[in-house]
């Protein structure tokens, strides 16, 4: 088994995968829930390729020439099927706006200290890995050092620590994402936009306007109901052949204010709690991260599919709010275990 997965690894590459033998599963993660899929990484020079089973999970991108920001691509959802937009979007195919700026699952800031990390006018440089790329039976995680530069490149306003884990669960493919931020010199500055936060791009034919739907934890719906409201999580799923598909974004309920969703109907959502002004027109949030006193931010990205055949409609909102709530609640349930991104 060894022998097989080094062989995938690129012999330009450091050794960042380690067997399932070093952490168990049972020793970081609550066993109840966790299944024992095969999980392992494949290291490229500026990306990691996830697998659970034989079926690639995703793609994370840490340096591209075109893409200034680290990003998840290619995520899918526990049926095979491709969830996220494919990347780059297939003229004809796909919708094919915001090409660079929505490449799968990512975080993104409009406005640190006057830089901007959403549209790629300032540049998010990949450091190192502080934890090496490790994988073992249902999980997989990282951790990485990244830092934010000013928009002519010359000084770094802050310095980000990413801790990234994998879960394979029975509500589906669980994200556990966490990102400290430190400032670098007196203070860094999150400004108030919409583009701000934690951002993913369904795959086209999950959009709303193919159909697609996209409810939150108080049962709204799609843009016009969910765009702007705050909630403890935002689903937006649909159909692809014989399956119902789709992400949830679940932020971590101890961030420092609850996020609103910036919710579209052609594909997007971000969980983003910065945009108070941009979202209800309230005073404007300015959040000073001073020297030595780090922001932390975290969230979960729940990944599902379930069958449907072509001849049944979506399900009821209802039934949706509710097995999203299970799927909260097993997220609340790994917090409460003390194992999480920790």
């Amino acid at each position: 088994m060894a022998r097989t997965l080094l062989k995938r690894l690129s012999p330009l590459s450091p050794l960042i995968l380690l067997l399932a033998g070093t952490v168990t599963a049972a020793e970081r993660f609550p066993p109840e829930g966790t299944l024992p899929l095969p999980v392992r990484i494949e290291s490229g020079e500026d990306q990691l390729d996830l697998f659970i089973g034989e079926e690639r999970f995703c793609r994370y991108v840490f340096r591209d020439e075109q893409i200034s920001r680290p990003y998840f691509a290619h995520l899918v959802a526990p049926c095979g099927r491709q969830v996220t937009r494919r990347h780059p979007p297939v003229e004809g195919e796909d919708a094919t706006d915001h090409a660079t700026f929505h490449p799968g699952l990512w975080t993104g800031f409009g406005d640190i200290s006057g830089h901007d990390y959403w549209r790629l006018k300032a540049r998010i440089k990949h450091v190192k890995f502080l934890e090496v790329p490790r994988a073992g039976p249902g999980w997989a995680s990282f951790s990485s050092s990244n830092d934010y530069l000013s928009t002519d490149g010359k000084t770094t306003i802050c310095r980000e620590q990413f801790k990234f884990i994998l879960l394979v669960r029975k509500t589906g493919y669980l994200v556990l994402w966490e990102s400290t931020f430190s400032a670098v010199g007196d203070q860094a500055v999150f400004g108030d936009q919409e583009e701000m936060g934690l951002g993913v791009r369904v795959a086209t034919p999950l959009a709303v306007i193919n159909g697609g739907r996209i409810v939150d934890s108080e049962g709204r719906l799609n843009g016009k109901g969910v765009w702007g409201r705050q909630s403890s999580w935002c689903d937006y799923h649909g159909r692809m052949g014989d399956f119902l598909l789709g992400v949830t974004l679940m932020p971590h309920p101890e961030n420092f204010r609850p996020s609103w969703y910036h919710a579209r109907d052609y594909g997007f959502v971000a969980a983003n709690p910065f945009g108070r002004n941009a979202f209800t027109r309230q005073e404007k949030s300015r959040l000073v991260v001073p020297a030595g006193k780090p922001l932390e931010l975290r969230f979960a990205v729940l990944f599902h599919s379930q069958p449907l055949a072509a001849s049944e409609p979506l399900p009821p909102v209802q039934q949706l709010v509710s097995e999203r709530d299970q799927a909260y609640r097993d997220y609340l349930k790994i917090l409460h275990s003390g194992s999480g991104v920790r």
